[in-house]
């Protein structure tokens, strides 16, 4: 009587030993050997970013791939962990499941106090747990606990600047309203002025930094994302030239081949179609 198969691996399962045979230092992939944790991590951004890139296309396929892509740098990552004896994958989701367990202890302890209402006094929760275990580190390190502990200094600048915003915000060091954002923003724009007629470029660079992070602050206070915002500028900016440069190779040309002028008024033909107006 032969024995029953054994039931096959779990994909994740599968997806560890995969990874484990690539690291094999006898029988593995040279590149994947080769790999360390600092040359993994402009590929681990970029996986992020596929992600983001697939979820504003609205494209689940690619979804769905993009995310195994950026899984298995998680998994990499984890095995360079584990070849030095540091912590393994398992470590890993224990980690990320006993924080999701100690943020939520209206759903999986027991709490007084009171469940959230909804997304947003949810968030609140998540945030003001984030902060006493900020603090908990802090005095554990025997520092003063800073309102910015965690903002990670490694983040897009645009991101960090929304996320430093953020925080202080929350104890009362941000503008009143709108219209008092829109006035330092000029305020910044005319010393960046003032800057330029210097030709001091790390003058002018510290002007530019000062009028970017006002308009994240602004964007902030509109409650945008000056990332999600900037991309979909960036996207428009690309679509638009595209139909610049297709116009012009319509009559064998270039845009090196033809006038500001010409390039402009294709460029307000591209608005124009954009918005469903004659051209």
């Amino acid at each position: 009587m032969t024995s029953p198969s054994p039931p096959p691996p779990s994909p994740i399962d599968r997806l560890l030993a995969l990874m484990a045979r690539l690291r094999d230092p006898l029988r593995g992939c040279p590149w994947d050997r080769a790999q360390t944790f600092a040359s993994l991590a402009p590929h681990t951004l970029e996986e992020a970013y596929e992600v983001v890139d697939a979820i504003e296309r609205g494209a689940r396929s690619d979804l769905r791939d993009e995310l195994g892509d950026l899984l298995l740098q998680v998994v990499f990552h984890a095995r360079l962990a584990e070849e030095e004896g540091a912590f393994d994958f398992d470590a890993v989701a224990t980690a990320i499941a006993d924080k999701l367990e100690h943020r939520h202890p209206h759903i999986f302890g027991e709490s007084s106090l009171s469940p959230p209402t909804d997304a947003a006094a949810q968030t609140t929760a998540w945030e003001e747990g984030k902060a006493r275990d900020r603090q908990a580190q802090a005095a554990a390190e025997g520092r003063v606990a800073s309102v910015l502990d965690g903002v990670t200094a490694t983040l897009p600048a645009l991101a960090r600047a929304h996320k430093l915003g953020n925080r202080v915000a929350r104890v009362g060091f941000d503008w009143p309203d709108i219209g008092a954002v829109v006035e330092k923003l000029h305020e910044e724009l005319g010393e960046l002025q003032e800057e330029l007629a210097g030709r001091d470029q790390e003058r002018i660079i510290e002007e530019m930094g000062d009028l970017l992070f006002v308009v994240v602050q602004l964007a902030r206070s509109l409650d945008v994302d000056s990332e999600t915002a900037l991309r979909r500028a960036n996207a428009k900016f690309d679509r638009r030239f595209r139909h610049v440069e297709s116009r012009l190779a319509e009559s064998g040309r270039g845009p090196a081949d033809s006038t500001l002028e010409e390039m402009e008024e294709l460029w307000r033909d591209a608005k124009r179609r954009e918005r469903g107006e004659p051209t």
